[in-house]
């Protein structure tokens, strides 16, 4: 499977950048990889994970996690998390637990 991944920071936290990457990667490699196997099967198949993040007027984090896989498509937000780690880590949790059930 061809699988492109976008992240979306608002200006307000494009600063922590290199490490909302290595969040995406990790969660990418240890939650979702094994799960992605099965759409990996088809060889045309196509899929997207797009992350947007961003500060909110609480100067707390809010967050979208996107995920168009073949022909699923799946969608989680999150919002007020005082840890963007915890903002990033519950997204991609969620995303892992949607395709365990598939």
């Amino acid at each position: 499977m061809n699988l492109q991944i976008q992240i979306k920071l608002s200006e307000t936290i494009e600063h922590d950048k290199e490490v909302i990457d290595r969040l995406v990667k990790a969660n990418l490699d240890n939650k979702v990889s094994a799960y992605l196997k099965k759409y990996e099967e088809k060889a045309d198949s196509e899929g997207t994970i797009e992350l947007k993040l961003n500060k909110n007027k609480k100067d707390l984090f809010d967050g979208k996690l996107i995920a168009n896989l073949d022909t699923d498509k799946f969608v989680f937000e999150r919002e007020d998390y005082q840890n963007l780690d915890d903002l990033v880590n519950n997204l991609f949790k969620h995303l892992k637990e949607e395709l365990s059930s598939k």
